[in-house]
């Protein structure tokens, strides 16, 4: 948390439109893809597929979906 404070210390003192930069690339780097992160997905949808194909699991309509959350 001390470094934190710190940063932030140091950032108060930036002028607005430096600010709004820094906030700019702070967001855009929480969107960075993360490899693992997107094989993992990759694998559990390929998962839900082929349970759908099997008969394993169904789908719902929409309507049926937004019905339980009415």
């Amino acid at each position: 948390m001390a470094v934190i404070s710190e940063i932030l210390e140091k950032v108060l003192t930036l002028k607005p439109a430096e600010k709004a930069e820094l906030i700019d690339k702070l967001i855009a780097s929480l969107d960075m893809p993360d490899q693992k992160i997107d094989e993992l997905w990759a694998k559990e949808v390929e998962g839900r597929i082929d349970a759908f194909e099997q008969g394993k699991i169904k789908a719902l309509t929409l309507e049926k979906v937004l019905e339980k959350y009415k």
